[in-house]
């Protein structure tokens, strides 16, 4: 069933059964104002000057007690917090603002009742003497203007008070005198200033403040500036005094050459002096501002502290959230009296992890919604974070006030009261959970479209209130209301002005019809001059019917089985009707908003998670029988539901009697099952189950199906009877033929995996593998299980399983940690070294061969570093042939450099031969060769390698020359193997180092030779090496000034005369 509403969307309407039972409040005259809440409900009676209360949450409505006011009461509201009423009296023509504290004291006859002044009893006056402990107290608001509206904290008891020109916030103040009394009191904490705004209601929640006008709502906070922002709120300051001038007209409406040219003085006289002020009424247009834009609504908000603990918050600022103005809609049937906005709110969520205390320190809310109504039309926003529109409610008839909770609004119209669902639980959930929406958790989206649970008739509904799980409504079934008459009146008027003229023109001749201008004037309402209208009288007493209903709501979970049942319907008719998952949907939300709420009872919760998970896994089978965009929202309700995958497979498999089909949603499900790690091993018929299914919907995903950890009860035979029929009808591929051999390996056929392996190149298999990674590996992060085949590959085709393992990482699907623990996993059985087995030390060479992440190069070079400096300074052989030599890995990676000449005088290829490690300290070398190698990171592991062979000495020397310590490496040389030094010489002195040659080297070669007696011939081999080369660099002059004094001539003056003809020909 649709309702529809001309010009809006079609709304669903719902037959269901929110309301349990309504019982008749037993009042004895007719009431006036009412409230409730803490179970209780107060009726303003005896003309306004006598409050009733009465307990709701018992049979029949008992009355609690009645006391008397202290004037004509015209507004009542409770407080949660502090259990006080605030009431707006009228008395001698006078408003007053009073609070009622301790009320239920009036339970008892003749108790005493205390009048005081607000403020009286604030940090221990010495007043408390000569008041009674028990009894009800009125506490004096006192204020500079008349109170208009009144609103309280939910979370802390504060007051807000709505005046003409200003907002008044009091305080709530606490003071406990013994273990059963307590005394409030309030304290004026801030007032402030709203020039050209008078505002109709008020809201004020968890330090949010909402105020509307006729046709306008502004939500601003109170909260600290964030720093930075001092000038930018000067210039706010100046726009605001500028518009001050024109507060009664719309900003949008005034033209910046109009504030800058025209004084509201000359604009006030220009329009007085041509146009009569009834002649004409301008409308605003419609407007929405979110958050930043708020600020440039117009309406200055000023700030006044007044409290006595005020310094604390002078750095308290207002933070712009909402606003909003309607324009009259005359589309609908509305006059504009009758346009205007009503039932403001702020409603507060918690979710399970919070309490809902009233002390001053308590949480902030999950979300704070606010909700305001036209007559047609209602509107929630989300305010928490950022403002948005979360829902818009459009009524079927005129409403007249709208109560929001956290399961659903309640809306009364003249003769009905509606009952809507709402959307807080949805985006409470996303504040709460941020795993919402993604493939562990779901919930229906807040932009989901709103229904109507229920349209309640009622006679003459005049006032709606709400308390947890109780509706209060007021009902007076009136003959004809005063409005009524006033209006009838007019029209009658309007009738009779209308068919005079009209005489007194075809009286002259005149036809108005003919007259395009005579035609309008006279369907002109009359409306706007003054006219003298009789006042109709009164209606009689004995004419008005009265009633005051408490409606019970039933509990969450009895409406979410009517709505369960309601679905049925629908899915009986057409499986894949949204309505059905609307439905649903809703009763998804429902839940959820039982589940958030803090007060709960903690077996009601357990009964309602258990109904929670039925509900997901209902929802979880709508999504999988459908084929279009939100069918991958049965993963997520699936998962929640607690269910099974076999349990999940028996609710989706197809009669014996109809052909196998699967939805869309079901077959993700099981794709991303199987992919998961947490899924449960699936029994043999299960498995067998799940090839069938794959093998009628999506047969190219079987090879991927059957490589899953959790299918490997499935039947082998079986399974490769599947696969041979997908290779039959022409679908060959690498991974079937992997897939394949796999199998094969688990039958124990070794002819059938060698003839699969064979069908294919090595490099087309590593394609397969990078296609289904499952077929090497199973699992992730820490708890990675080496397959069979990739046990059979270590033993068999070593090179084919590292090439695959690169190939993995280099495509993103495994992690070089991943790998690690893959190949140290894999070589446990062969007795390999526990932290670096061979075959991983082959892989990160491998890796960093075809690798080009500088990160992942960076790593790795630090490993193969570690590995061959251990290996070296332990002696140590590999505990396998490695699958590349230094001198590959010197021909195929840019990061392995060719051996300096030096460094092969130091460490002898005949050497390298007879010991194994040594194969490790040339790889060694050739990284300290190449260009990649941050030198300075190894440094600490350079502490465990002695220098005292040749094999420890050459790495220690690149070490020193790679960091620009060549000085020390000559002398290190020539202490060690001078022998080496010219090689040295010739590889590292050049360009700007070539100095050296006759700066260090020369001075240490003579000074060598010189104390080292007979045994001198490889320094004076090398002595002569370095003269050629510093007699082709230096003039004579230099190099005679370089020659010892000591020494021979013989030997030095050959070299000095090469030099001087070197010079002479230059």
């Amino acid at each position: 069933m649709r309702k529809a509403v001309k010009k809006y969307k079609m709304v669903h309407v719902y037959n269901c059964h929110p309301f349990a039972s309504q019982h008749i409040v037993p009042t004895e005259q007719e009431p006036g104002p009412v409230c409730c809440g803490g179970d209780a409900l107060f009726v303003v009676s005896a003309g306004g000057c006598k409050i009733e209360a009465y307990q709701m949450q018992e049979e029949g409505c008992p009355l609690i007690c009645r006391f008397a006011t202290m004037g004509t009461v015209h507004s009542i509201l409770h407080s949660q917090i502090g259990d006080y009423l605030v009431t707006i009296e009228e008395k001698n023509k006078a408003t007053y603002l009073r609070a009622y504290t301790n009320w239920r004291y009036q339970a008892v006859e003749k108790t005493r009742v205390g009048v005081r002044l607000l403020g009286h009893l604030l940090r221990g006056s010495a007043s408390l003497r000569g008041i009674p402990k028990e009894q009800m107290e009125i506490i004096e608001i006192p204020l500079f203007e008349p109170p208009l509206c009144v609103s309280c904290c939910p979370l802390t008891g504060d007051l807000l008070v709505g005046c003409a020109k200003s907002l008044v916030l009091f305080t709530l103040r606490r003071q406990t005198l013994n273990d059963r009394l307590s005394v409030l009191d309030f304290e004026r904490l801030l007032i402030l200033h709203i020039p050209g705004w008078t505002p109709s209601q008020v809201a004020l929640c968890a330090g949010y403040v909402a105020m509307q006008a006729d046709l306008e709502v502004l939500v601003f906070q109170l909260q600290r500036p964030q720093p930075g922002k001092e000038q930018q709120q000067k210039e706010e300051e100046e726009r605001d005094q500028q518009l001050q001038l024109h507060a009664l007209v719309p900003k949008d409406m005034i033209s910046r050459t109009d504030r800058l040219s025209v004084s509201d003085s000359e604009m006030k006289k220009e329009v007085t002096g041509h146009l009569e002020p009834e002649d004409f009424y301008m409308f605003p247009k419609n407007q929405e501002m979110l958050g930043e834009q708020a600020k440039d609504c117009g309406v200055c908000v000023t700030l006044e502290w007044t409290g006595v603990e005020s310094e604390a918050g002078f750095d308290t600022g207002v933070t712009y959230i909402l606003y909003r103005r309607f324009a009259p809609d005359f589309f609908q049937g509305n006059s504009v009296e009758d346009t205007c906005l009503h039932s403001l709110q702020l409603y507060p969520v918690f979710t399970s992890n919070q309490e809902a205390t009233g002390e001053a320190k308590s949480p902030d809310p999950a979300c704070v919604f606010c909700f305001f109504s036209l007559p047609n039309t209602g509107y929630m926003y989300s305010i928490t974070g950022s403002a948005e529109l979360v829902s818009s409610y459009q009524y079927p008839e005129k409403a007249q006030q709208a109560v929001l909770s956290s399961h659903f609004l309640h809306v009364i119209t003249k003769n009905a009261l509606q009952c809507f669902s709402v959307r807080c639980s949805a985006v409470a959930a996303r504040a709460q959970d941020p795993y919402i929406d993604t493939t562990v958790k779901a919930c229906p989206p807040y932009t989901m479209e709103v229904c109507a649970l229920r349209i309640q008739l009622f006679i003459g509904l005049k006032a709606l209130c709400h308390d947890r799980n109780h509706i209060v409504l007021l009902t007076a079934a009136d003959v004809e209301s005063k409005e009524d008459m006033e209006r009838a009146a007019r029209k009658s008027l309007e009738s009779k002005d209308h068919k005079t003229l009209t005489g007194i023109l075809l009286a002259v001749g005149i036809e108005p019809s003919s007259n395009p201008a005579l035609e309008s004037l006279l369907s002109r309402s009359f409306l706007s001059r003054k006219t003298s209208i009789t006042k109709p009288k009164e209606p009689s007493e004995s004419g008005h019917g009265w009633n005051l209903y408490v409606v019970n709501t039933v509990s969450s979970l009895t409406l979410y089985r009517e709505m369960v049942e309601y679905s049925k319907k629908y899915e009986v008719s057409d499986p894949f009707s949204l309505s059905c998952i609307h439905l649903l949907s809703e009763a998804h939300l429902l839940l959820r908003a039982s589940l958030l709420d803090p007060l709960v009872e903690p077996a009601e919760r357990a009964e309602v998670q258990q109904a929670f998970r039925e509900n997901c896994a209902q929802l979880g089978d709508c999504y999988s029988r459908f084929d279009k965009r939100d069918s991958h929202q049965a993963l997520p309700y699936y998962k929640m539901s607690g269910l099974s995958v076999t349990e999940v497979i028996q609710r989706n498999m197809c009669p014996a009697d109809s052909p196998p089909e699967y939805g869309k949603g079901f077959l993700f499900f099981l794709r991303h099952s199987l992919d998961e790690e947490d899924m449960e091993e699936l029994s043999q018929e299960a498995a067998n189950t799940v090839l069938d299914i794959f093998s009628v919907a999506e047969p190219g995903q079987l090879p991927h199906v059957v490589s899953s950890p959790f299918m490997l009860n499935s039947d082998p035979a079986f399974t490769l009877a599947h696969l041979d029929r997908l290779e039959a009808a022409g679908a060959p591929s690498v991974t079937l033929t992997l897939a394949k051999a796999s199998l094969a390996l688990r039958m124990g056929d070794m002819q059938l995996y060698q003839q699969q392996m064979e069908r294919h190149a090595e490099m087309l298999q590593v394609y397969g593998f990078i296609e289904e990674p499952k077929l090497l590996l199973l699992g992730r992060g820490k708890a990675v299980v080496p397959t069979p085949l990739a046990r059979h590959l270590h033993l068999t085709q070593q090179g084919l399983l590292v090439a695959a393992a690169v190939a993995l990482h280099e495509n993103n699907r495994v992690k070089l940690e991943e790998a690690d623990l893959f190949f140290q996993e894999l070589c446990k059985e062969a007795h390999e070294a526990a932290s670096n087995p061979q075959l991983l030390v082959d892989f990160w060479e491998a890796l960093l061969v075809a690798s080009s992440q500088e990160a992942v190069i960076q790593e790795l070079l630090f490993r193969l570093t570690s590995v061959y400096i251990d290996h070296i300074s332990r002696q140590q052989q590999p505990s396998a042939r490695p699958l590349k030599t230094a001198d590959d890995l010197m021909n195929s990676c840019v990061h392995y450099g060719q051996l300096y000449p030096w460094v092969g005088i130091l460490t002898p290829a005949h050497l390298r031969c007879t010991q194994g490690y040594q194969e490790d300290l040339q790889k060694l070398q050739s990284l300290l060769c190449g260009p990649t190698l941050d030198v300075s990171s190894i440094l600490p592991l350079l502490e465990q390698l002695p220098d005292s062979d040749n094999a420890g000495l050459s790495v220690h020397v690149l070490c020193a020359t790679r960091l620009g310590h060549t000085e020390s490496s000559i002398e290190r040389l020539l202490d060690r193997c001078p022998q080496a030094i010219i090689s040295f010489a010739q590889d590292e002195l050049k360009n700007d180092k070539m100095a050296l040659w006759w700066q260090k080297l020369f001075p240490e070669l003579c000074e060598r030779t010189r104390t080292a007696g007979d045994d001198n011939s490889i320094l004076l081999t090398a002595l002569k090496e370095t003269l050629v080369v510093v007699a082709m660099e230096l003039n004579p002059l230099e190099f005679l000034e370089l020659l010892p004094d000591d020494g021979t001539a013989q030997f030095f003056l050959p070299h000095l005369l090469e030099c001087s003809q070197r010079n002479l020909m230059t």
